[in-house]
């Protein structure tokens, strides 16, 4: 560039959308979401139904089952086919993240019953072997999402602390076998941090700053 000459213009930003010129025109194809069936909830053409009990079973045993929103979009969700196989008055779907007593009184009546049992490990769970269920027909709530989701559930709604836990050796037995056919060990956040082996940067908000501070001090969030 010659001494004095004036720099050439920069290009005029492209307006909005010139970037897609075509695109707009083009047809919408409409997706048309497969017929379900009305029992097992899953596409007609690959429902299950042939293969569950014709009539419901019957059972003296009352399931709560306490779903976290995310697992009612999930295209091979197992409750459908579980409340398929119960009588409607065996089988009860809450769905959400909190349950307040307020809300749900009927759950927690259920919640505080010597009767109920909740399928959820932990140091003070108990096998089921050596849990003496009455002749009167019991009660279990079963929470249904991800681990991280069934944790935050459990945790932040105190109903669910007050019946006995069970499931414990299911679930070492199940973590064992894994273990045994090439999975790996994950550890939690919470040993992580407390161990020192949390090697990602730590987070600048001051909410989850908070959070971390919790699990380390062994304070259940």
């Amino acid at each position: 560039m010659e001494r004095g000459s004036a720099a050439a213009p920069a290009p005029a930003p492209a307006e909005d959308g010139e970037g897609c010129a075509g695109l707009w025109e083009l047809p919408v194809e409409c997706c048309e979401r497969r017929p379900e069936c009305g029992r097992c909830s899953r596409p007609q053409k690959v429902c299950l139904c042939p293969f569950l009990p014709i009539q419901p079973l019957k059972v003296s045993t009352c399931l709560y089952i306490i779903q976290h929103p995310a697992e009612e979009s999930r295209v091979l969700r197992t409750v459908p086919l579980l409340a398929a196989c119960l009588p409607p008055d065996k089988c009860k779907i809450l769905v959400g993240r909190r349950f307040s007593e307020d809300r749900y009184p009927e759950l927690a009546t259920m919640c505080r019953s010597t009767n109920t049992l909740i399928l959820y490990p932990g140091a003070e769970a108990t096998n089921l072997e050596e849990v003496a269920v009455s002749a009167s027909p019991s009660v279990m709530i079963i929470i249904d999402g991800t681990w991280s989701q069934a944790k935050d559930i459990f945790y932040k709604n105190s109903l669910f602390r007050l019946p006995k836990q069970t499931i414990l050796r299911p679930l070492q037995a199940l973590c064992s076998f894994q273990l045994q056919h090439g999975a790996q060990i994950h550890h939690s956040k919470e040993h992580l941090l407390k161990n020192g082996l949390y090697d990602k940067p730590m987070p600048k908000n001051k909410r989850k700053l908070r959070r971390m501070e919790l699990l380390v001090n062994n304070v259940k969030i």
